[in-house]
């Protein structure tokens, strides 16, 4: 009976889209609880900065307030201005928060814990977050709305900048590595703490995570939604659920880029001493609380730093950040080769 199970999930093709789908559940399910209470933790962070308490006053300590925040956004009527385009304003928001969760298949939470295990899952995740900036730039169009549309102007133009930098640094990574295999990546940091890339890749590190800052329009570069110029911006003319949509794609993409800077630069599910009682702890548990540091920083910045200015926004990205990155991908190509630190492939 146990071998008929075995081959029917192993071999037909029902019993493998059951294991995908299964295995779909055990990633979207946990991921979307971390959506929800990041939002609470984000402003509990930014009540401590600012000598507040947060929220308090739903369930104890608030704990249910994203509850809340969610039953109040399902419940409010969704408004679609009278001169959008009524279709392509409902999908806008759906592509920006299915493009967050379908990044997740190739993320390994541990040793073998991954959906695909594929060979190229640093262009795949390059490839996913690239097409984010398709549901800002239809919902801006889509509305009908010139602060809108100005809004995902500023969003596309300010995503493209950064991913050119994030794309150097992922190429640096991987000569190092050896591999474009996220669970490779990790597997070539083993040891100790000071054998994680951020070590010897720390100013890459440093333009990874700001560069992230501008991919998910955070303080101090959400110039996409700066209220003073654009309302609200992309979505100004969003309401309930599918404004709920862009909140949730914006936190989901947090997430996304926190996971895989542990994976690039912090050493993934790997523990930061090998000896006991630190390999005691699941590599899942290690991974959770790298993922935490990145996103308590990107609430931190949210609730220390002012604002850029749009100029300086895009003089940071191309002119700083772009030639930085490059010098340190031929550097880094430089040390490799003529070191003989050059990884052997497959290993």
């Amino acid at each position: 009976m146990v071998a008929d199970l075995l081959h029917f999930f192993t071999t037909h093709w029902l019993g493998q889209g059951i294991v995908i789908f299964a295995e779909c559940l055990l990633v979207t399910g946990p991921l979307l609880l971390a959506v929800a209470y990041m939002t609470y933790v984000d402003r509990k962070v930014w009540a401590s900065i600012q000598l507040r308490r947060g929220p308090n006053v739903v369930g104890p300590f608030g704990l249910l307030q994203p509850m809340a925040d969610g039953l109040k956004l399902v419940l409010k009527e969704t408004i679609i201005p009278s001169s959008a385009n009524g279709i392509l304003f409902v999908i806008a928001p759906m592509i920006t928060f299915m493009t967050a969760l379908v990044a997740w298949a190739v993320v390994p939470f541990g040793d073998g814990m991954v959906i695909a295990d594929i060979n190229v899952g640093i262009l795949y995740l390059f490839a996913i977050s690239s097409l984010g900036v398709y549901g800002i730039i239809i919902a801006g169009w889509a509305s009908n709305s010139k602060y809108a549309f100005l809004g995902a102007l500023r969003s596309a133009a300010q995503m493209v900048s950064y991913e050119v930098s994030i794309g150097f640094v992922l190429i640096t990574v991987l000569l190092c590595a050896g591999s474009l295999n996220l669970s490779k990546v990790v597997l070539a940091q083993s040891g100790w703490f000071w054998n994680w890339y951020w070590l010897p890749l720390l100013p890459m590190f440093v333009i990874f995570f700001v560069s992230a800052l501008a991919e998910t329009n955070r303080t101090p570069f959400d110039l996409p939604m700066s209220e003073a110029e654009l309302v609200a911006g992309f979505h100004t003319e969003y309401s309930a659920m599918t404004f709920g949509l862009f909140f949730l794609g914006e936190y989901a993409n947090m997430i996304l880029l926190s996971a895989l800077g542990a994976i690039l630069f912090l050493g993934g599910w790997m523990s930061p001493i090998p000896l006991e009682p630190f390999t005691w702890v699941p590599g899942l548990v290690w991974f959770a609380l790298k993922i935490a540091f990145l996103l308590f920083i990107f609430s931190w910045t949210k609730g220390t730093l002012p604002r850029y200015r749009y100029d300086q926004l895009m003089r940071l990205g191309w002119k700083v950040f772009l030639p930085v990155s490059l010098f340190w991908v031929v550097a880094t190509a430089a040390v490799l080769q003529f070191g003989g630190f050059l990884p052997v492939p497959g290993k």
